[in-house]
């Protein structure tokens, strides 16, 4: 059996085909579990915005196969330092370390960008989510708010290397 480990490279603004097609790979969990919300198709302008970033205070990193992005980690700039990330993988890639692979080299890229501290909400039944968070980043913190939690972490303390 021949195994294909994806290619990961910074977004670029011809992705945004790209990203429409993942997301219509995407089950309705891990559309929940991304925006919160179920989407049945795409919201509109989203793609572009998604696509087509700054690459200082926006930016992110997609992981190809066969020119098909199959995830992508991106951050924002939230406040003067403080980027917020998201991270989502095609259902068929998830499990295989591919989210924790985008979120390192996302963390990378926004360090590179000055940012100093990461932030995320996820929905506290993301139990995924939560555990690679917790092993990329051992000294997140962690506070719950209601049906999620809010998750901060200073890159300065960040462990891994990417």
């Amino acid at each position: 059996m021949i195994t294909i480990a994806p290619a990961l490279r910074v977004i670029q603004d011809d992705d945004e085909a790209r990203l429409e097609r993942l997301f219509y790979r995407l089950s309705p969990e891990s559309v929940y579990r991304r925006f919160f919300t179920l989407y049945s198709t795409p919201p509109k302008g989203a793609l572009r915005t998604l696509s087509h970033l700054d690459h200082d205070t926006r930016d992110a990193v997609v992981a190809v196969v066969d020119d098909e992005v199959v995830g992508v980690a991106r951050y924002a700039a939230v406040a003067p330092g403080v980027a917020e990330i998201a991270v989502v993988v095609e259902d068929a890639w998830q499990g295989r370390g591919l989210a924790r692979r985008l979120l390192e080299c996302v963390a990378a890229l926004a360090r590179v960008h000055g940012m100093t501290e990461l932030s995320a909400t996820v929905l506290a039944e993301n139990r995924g989510a939560i555990a690679m968070l917790r092993a990329v980043f051992p000294d997140g913190v962690w506070t719950p708010n209601g049906t999620e939690y809010e998750w901060r972490v200073p890159l300065a303390s960040e462990r891994t290397t990417a």
